[in-house]
């Protein structure tokens, strides 16, 4: 982790001895919204790791699972996407301490709207 990693990363109590990782910038992230993508092993671990993006479900869990697991900048990068994080903000399950943590850094998340 460098240090730019280090200065985005909050305590996390919902996961002890673990930070949260939080973007400085929500416009740096350009990971992908659609189709098939194969998520890395350290983010899920299957033997298939392919993920079906236009399911809303789906993208929906692999937003969850990178937001809770992802362990630099570069991942969250690589796998979110800035405008739909805020979409689909208010509708994902993530640990109290790791959703205070991102809204703190981006406070365009705490008036995210419900799409539905």
């Amino acid at each position: 982790m460098d240090r730019r990693d280090r200065r985005s990363a909050a305590p996390s109590s919902a996961r002890p001895g673990r930070r949260a990782l939080v973007a400085p910038d929500l416009t740096a992230l350009h990971g992908p919204t659609a189709g098939t993508a194969v998520l890395p092993h350290r983010l899920f671990w299957q033997a298939d790791r392919r993920v079906d993006l236009d399911n809303p479900h789906l993208l929906r869990w692999v937003y969850e699972t990178v937001l809770r697991e992802a362990g630099t900048l570069d991942e969250l990068r690589s796998w979110l996407d800035g405008p739909t994080l805020v979409r689909l903000w208010p509708e994902l399950f993530l640990p109290r301490a790791l959703r205070s943590a991102w809204e703190e850094r981006h406070p365009a998340l705490r008036t995210a709207v419900p799409v539905g």
